[in-house]
């Protein structure tokens, strides 16, 4: 057999796949970086998220530690127990409200990793 007519017609079934296991590590170390860098982005808004969520807490405490006890205080000789009533309804709307501000912050979308979905949905059309 000449090894030149080999060398001739291509590099063979082997280097193929060598080529294609090349490409194929390529695509998903590309892939690995667009990940790695929307992760970043990903956790500063969840860091965002947490400080907001954290603020709401400390507030919530604060309120009704202090507000609760000045109001309840000033007003329980004119309405009695209705003022407790009062302030529990205030507290849950307050709740509601920063519950829904948190919601929309999730909503938002910046914590899906929406270039890497892209991407690797755009790998799959390709090999299928």
């Amino acid at each position: 057999m000449d090894t030149s007519t080999a060398t001739v017609h291509g590099p063979g079934l082997m280097g193929g796949l060598t080529g294609l296991a090349k490409n194929v590590f390529g695509l998903l170390v590309a892939r690995v970086e667009l990940a790695a860098l929307e992760l970043s982005e990903v956790r500063n808004q969840v860091l965002a998220l947490l400080a907001v969520f954290a603020l709401a807490v400390i507030c919530s405490w604060f309120a009704i530690a202090y507000g609760t006890a000045m109001i309840v205080a000033l007003a329980w000789e004119a309405m009695g127990w209705k003022i407790l009533l009062v302030m529990f309804l205030v507290f849950i709307a307050a709740t509601v409200l920063l519950g829904l501000k948190a919601r929309a912050m999730l909503k938002e979308g910046k914590l899906a990793f929406p270039e890497t979905m892209s991407e690797l949905k755009n790998d799959r059309e390709m090999l299928l």
